[in-house]
């Protein structure tokens, strides 16, 4: 009778440790995605910046400083929305 109880106690465990390691590992998983999908949005980004950089000085509407700030604000928005995807 002791030994009935305890197989079936064993495979309860057995269940409940087999469904939390795949929750983790789907978890992780889908971690990975985002973090990979933000990684790429802000490399993206960067060459966004670069190029509204190269695009202002050669308008030659603005001075340098000018257009190293939107290059800034490009690449802050492009982090902004990276952190979206990732959180």
């Amino acid at each position: 009778m002791i030994r009935k109880y305890s197989m079936m106690a064993l495979a309860t465990l057995v269940v409940a440790v087999g469904v939390q390691s795949v929750s983790v590992t789907a978890y992780a998983t889908e971690q990975g995605e985002q973090r990979r999908e933000a990684r790429d949005t802000r490399q993206t980004g960067r060459s966004d910046a670069r190029q509204t950089k190269v695009d202002c000085r050669q308008a030659s509407e603005k001075s340098n400083a000018q257009c190293r700030q939107d290059k800034r604000s490009t690449k802050q928005d492009t982090r902004r929305t990276a952190r979206d995807i990732k959180y």
